[in-house]
């Protein structure tokens, strides 16, 4: 199994050597997983194209990477404004999510599960303060996906880079600003040594699925015992991620405080704004794209009932 986040990075990366060692014990060692470091094999942005050809059998990876062949998948990771990681699991469990997440996927040819959830990113790391949107204008941004759409709308050029680029890109002015990761990632990678604002919160990415997924095929071959193993490590992957992340963030600011990090939160205007264009976004994408239509309709339909017991019982 190749994962896309190296091993050493926090909660990202451990939670892919916390599934292999969760298999290993629930099978009493009579399945064991090796894991492949993020490139072993294949570029991480070509992990499904590897799995698919069979050069390695399985994959755990974010859902962002294999958008590019099904754009409705990427409701499953880097949604503007949306679930919290709490309300991506009950989708995903009391819900359709997982019935519509395997069947996007059983389109490339996979059988794919939910097998981690991450916590909220940080809304980037800017080298200049952005009192409006207007200050978006002209800077060279690395941010991906729908909330790269959405700063381009306000002039911002969005430059695409592979993680192992973002740092020093930065570090040499190449870039203006940049969104990676969650706290905990970003103190890991020394980018509070850059001198940059670190803006809050992360509007582009509230929450995102982590995948486990292995060829159509190959999964069928297993008998019903080991795919019963493997669907319980990646439920309980998901319980660890959930309880392991927001801890590290905390821990993450705390250093950044201590080191003198600015930080801030984006100003109510500029919220506003990128809400909006948000909307606009999620819905030029709907108008011609059905399916990513029909599984962003059946999210926002199954989170009323959540979000309105919520707002009922918090005190």
């Amino acid at each position: 199994m190749q994962t896309a986040f190296n091993p050493g990075v926090s909660v990202l990366g451990e939670a892919s050597r916390q599934f292999v060692k969760t298999v290993k014990a629930v099978s009493d060692g009579t399945l064991v997983v090796k894991l492949l470091e993020a490139g072993a094999k294949a570029p991480t942005a070509e992990l499904l194209d590897a799995v698919v050809h069979g050069d390695v059998d399985a994959a755990f990876t974010s859902p962002s990477y294999a958008a590019a062949k099904v754009p409705a998948l990427l409701i499953f990771a880097s949604l503007p404004f949306g679930p919290t990681p709490e309300e991506y699991v009950s989708w995903m469990v009391a819900g359709d999510g997982a019935r519509l997440h395997r069947e996007l996927y059983a389109k490339l040819g996979v059988h794919a599960m939910m097998c981690g959830v991450s916590g909220s990113e940080a809304g980037g790391w800017f080298r200049t303060e952005m009192r409006s949107v207007a200050d978006l204008k002209g800077l060279r941004v690395r941010y991906a996906g729908l909330a790269g759409e959405v700063l381009a709308r306000f002039g911002a050029e969005i430059v695409s880079l592979p993680p192992g680029e973002v740092f020093y890109k930065l570090q040499q002015g190449k870039i203006d600003a940049a969104e990676f990761s969650m706290p905990s990632v970003d103190q890991g990678l020394g980018f509070d040594k850059l001198s940059l604002i670190y803006y809050f919160p992360g509007w582009h990415q509230p929450s995102s699925l982590v995948d486990f997924y292995m060829r159509q095929d190959k999964w069928e071959e297993l008998p019903p015992g080991r795919r019963a193993l493997i669907e319980t490590a990646c439920r309980a992957n998901v319980t660890w991620m959930l309880a392991r992340a927001p801890t590290e963030q905390a821990r993450a600011m705390e250093y950044f405080r201590k080191q003198g990090v600015t930080i801030r939160v984006w100003p109510g205007s500029v919220m506003e704004a990128f809400r909006e264009t948000s909307s606009d976004v999620l819905r030029e994408h709907a108008d011609k794209d059905p399916e990513f239509r029909a599984v962003l309709d059946n999210l926002r339909q199954f989170l009323d009932g959540p979000r309105a017991w919520k707002r009922l019982v918090r005190p």
